[in-house]
């Protein structure tokens, strides 16, 4: 069964990642460079800090650090647990692939990171922020989607992956949501 899901979603990436065209690639590329979002990252901050104030942004500076790293370590540690090859290396699809990333990573595929990140970044974002815009939170999920996307787009993720990455995401967007609620609370109000 876990074969034939694997062979479902290669399929659908060679499908999806045919999709793309010499026409789109550098928007895409600049779509899945992560640091193509530092002025988005930098709107949202300076939204946090007008609407809630100094200290309070500044805890939760540090709740959004810790956030992005437990993130990131757990999709390193089960990538290299889980050891499933990028799709750009995978020696059966890469010969008939669009692949115009960088490089290939020799990291490995399984989950993403780019989708586990900017999904806790949008939820996370958008759950702060929506006392004050209700529909940013639409705004930020539909950015994590495009971020997410690119990856597949570029060749170097499966949907799979992606899917993964943005469950992980929201699921730690959730969490430190939670911990920033209760780190202000006991921090503010005194």
């Amino acid at each position: 069964m876990l074969e034939q899901l694997l062979q479902y979603d290669t399929e659908l990436f060679v499908y999806l990642n045919a999709l793309g065209s010499e026409s789109w690639d550098g928007l895409w590329l600049i779509i899945t460079n992560k640091w193509s979002f530092v002025p988005l990252y930098t709107i949202l901050l300076f939204l946090i800090y007008k609407k809630i104030g100094l200290k309070p942004m500044l805890i939760m500076i540090v709740i959004i650090v810790l956030m992005i790293t437990f993130t990131d370590q757990i999709t390193n540690v089960v990538k290299r647990s889980v050891l499933r090859f990028r799709p750009c290396a995978c020696d059966e699809i890469k010969e008939t692939i669009r692949f115009i990333a960088d490089y290939c990573s020799t990291n490995r595929s399984f989950f993403s990171g780019h989708a586990s990140n900017s999904m806790a970044a949008a939820v996370f974002g958008g759950l702060v922020l929506r006392p004050y815009f209700k529909n940013l939170i639409f705004l930020l999920l539909f950015w994590s989607f495009l971020v997410a996307y690119s990856r597949i787009y570029v060749g170097v993720h499966f949907p799979l992956d992606i899917f993964c990455g943005m469950s992980f995401g929201a699921l730690s967007g959730v969490l430190f949501y939670k911990i920033n609620k209760k780190v202000q609370n006991r921090f503010i109000s005194e």
